[in-house]
């Protein structure tokens, strides 16, 4: 494997990590706090440790700057799923088909990924994911209609979540 590289990108939620290898993004998500666990924790599941690049990930940068103008509403990056296996993979798989300014419960999402009764296992999914935002795990709520965490930090779902509804509650376009 080439050596992976990584940048650092600015956003209305917080900095942005954006790891790359030459197959696509390997993980891409908004970090508080020191970057050197981050990039440890990396550089661990994949066995050799980023390098920085201001080119990792191409014209990310640009996609995640007009999502969050409220100017895009997918992104046409490659993603490298070599940190995710199984039914998790299977799982954000289905996530992203959930579509702009809507939601899906973590049971809808199971019963999309092929496992009906695994509303659980798409829970973990989304909070395992390498990939925040371009795997949009922030569209996926409770059964109930609530939230739920996202990672610790429900404001940023919620702020993800109202972006997508655009001004008056409805989806930008």
């Amino acid at each position: 494997m080439t050596t992976p590289r990584f940048r650092i990108h600015p956003s209305p939620i917080g900095e942005v990590l954006i790891v790359a290898t030459d197959e696509g993004i390997v993980t891409l998500h908004p970090f508080r706090g020191p970057l050197g666990p981050q990039l440890e924790r990396v550089g661990l599941a994949l066995r050799i440790p980023p390098e920085p690049d201001d080119t990792a990930g191409g014209d990310i940068d640009r996609q995640l700057d007009e999502y969050f103008a409220g100017e895009r509403a997918e992104f046409d990056v490659a993603l490298d799923w070599r940190l995710v296996h199984g039914f998790t993979r299977a799982a954000l798989e289905a996530v992203r088909d959930i579509p702009y300014g809507e939601t899906a419960s973590y049971g809808e999402v199971a019963v999309l990924a092929g496992k009906a009764r695994a509303a659980r296992a798409v829970g973990t999914a989304c909070a395992t994911t390498p990939f925040s935002i371009v795997v949009p795990v922030h569209r996926v709520v409770r059964a109930d209609g609530s939230i739920g965490e996202y990672g610790g930090h429900p404001e940023v779902k919620l702020f993800l979540l109202d972006l997508e509804r655009g001004p008056g509650g409805q989806v930008a376009s």
